[in-house]
């Protein structure tokens, strides 16, 4: 099974070619804030009132996610969501992730360089399957489908990185809204998917302007 996660990696890359189809600034704040949502769903930490609070340090077994926990359950402090969104921010989680995916036989990793001279890697898709079945999950949310939590998560992290727009160009943007607004869902998952869906979009605001002051 995927996580949320690598569903967002695997949305975000051209299937043929394996170029990124975002900025790795959205992307890798979607990664951040769907490392919480995943523990969130798995009932592992609370979001419902603004601050992150562990409820089961148990690890799931993956990697990422285990390593997300462990690192919100040392914090002494109670953080905000977007506070951990921004300290989660890495491409080191993508690079990883990326991997995972070429190991278990779901991408190719092909290095190249550019121009002869800066070494770039690509993605494109070895085994379609699961980015099939996941475009056939979200797609029929996105046309009425009932939305099961982790569904509605994707979509909701898929929108305020503005991956969506990629992923899925003629989506209903008014089903987008009723989705990731939570109305289909019980209080404390609305409030969950709030929280993330505005802890990326602080991320990707945040790191922006980072860039953009750096390179000035």
């Amino acid at each position: 099974m995927t996580t949320i996660a690598e569903e967002i990696l695997l949305l975000a890359y051209d299937e043929a070619e394996g170029r990124l189809l975002t900025s790795s600034i959205e992307l890798d704040a979607a990664l951040g804030g769907s490392l919480l949502a995943e523990l969130a769903v798995n009932g592992r930490i609370d979001l419902a009132d603004k601050k992150v609070t562990v409820l089961d340090p148990t690890p799931l077994g993956e990697r990422e996610l285990d390593a997300a926990l462990a690192l919100i359950a040392a914090e002494t402090r109670r953080r905000k969501a977007d506070w951990w969104v921004r300290k989660l921010y890495s491409s080191g989680v993508r690079k990883r992730l990326l991997s995972g995916l070429a190991e278990r036989g779901v991408l190719d990793e092909r290095r190249h360089k550019v121009l002869g001279l800066f070494p770039s890697t690509r993605y494109p898709e070895r085994d379609p399957r699961i980015e099939r079945e996941i475009r056939q999950r979200i797609g029929d949310v996105l046309t009425g489908a009932e939305p099961d939590e982790r569904s509605a998560v994707l979509i909701a992290v898929l929108h305020a990185a503005k991956i969506d727009r990629k992923a899925f160009p003629g989506a209903d943007k008014a089903r987008i809204k009723e989705i990731t607004e939570g109305r289909w869902a019980a209080d404390a998952v609305a409030r969950s998917i709030a929280a993330v869906n505005a802890a990326v979009v602080g991320a990707v605001v945040a790191a922006s302007v980072a860039a953009t002051t750096a390179s000035g």
